[in-house]
């Protein structure tokens, strides 16, 4: 009796949406592979790898392969890769002292020792983030009678208090908007 075929898993298209992440590796890991010679598997995994101590600090920046045959020497053996770690300046000296434990954890994330040297480079890693938030001027006594004056007719007082606070918010976005720049 034969037994019927099951697709595997490289034959089976999946119905349905895609997690975005799947989607975003499949495209980004070919040109992280080209100019960082990594996977953005490693750059996501980081946190984990790096421990809480250094990962805020450091991140990797390239995996530079032996000149070679892409980490391959002449005589056929395996050359492992030197990863450059980008890292700030306090923690330059903490990454040091854990750079073996980070290389024995990195070459446990690819299953096989991929990295035998790592390479420090002091940079700025952390990426401040724009304060996106709206500027909101504080209110005057005429701006609260304002809106005191649009909402009175309103009779639900859940209604009106939740009129009351969005006129603030707008009234408060707008005056800050139009207001000289303080020095």
């Amino acid at each position: 009796m034969k037994r019927a075929k099951t697709p595997g898993p490289a034959s089976f298209s999946r119905k349905g949406a895609r997690p975005l992440g799947d989607l975003v590796s499949d495209l980004v890991d070919p040109i992280v592979a080209k100019k960082a010679g990594m996977t953005s598997g490693l750059l996501a995994a980081w946190p984990e790898i790096a421990g809480q101590r250094l990962h805020e600090g450091c991140r990797p920046e390239k995996l530079q392969w032996a000149k070679a045959d892409g980490g391959m020497s002449r005589d056929g053996e395996f050359q492992p890769a030197t990863l450059t770690v980008a890292c700030e300046g306090a923690f330059v000296l903490r990454l040091q002292h854990e750079s073996r434990e980070l290389i024995a954890r990195v070459n446990a994330f690819f299953g096989y020792p991929a990295v035998s040297r790592l390479k420090i480079v002091q940079r700025p890693v952390r990426i401040e983030r724009p304060n996106r938030k709206v500027a909101v001027r504080p209110l005057t006594a005429t701006d609260r009678t304002t809106i005191a004056q649009a909402t009175s007719r309103i009779e639900s007082p859940r209604l009106r208090a939740a009129l009351e606070r969005f006129g603030e918010g707008i009234l408060g976005r707008n005056a800050a908007r139009t207001a000289p720049p303080e020095d």
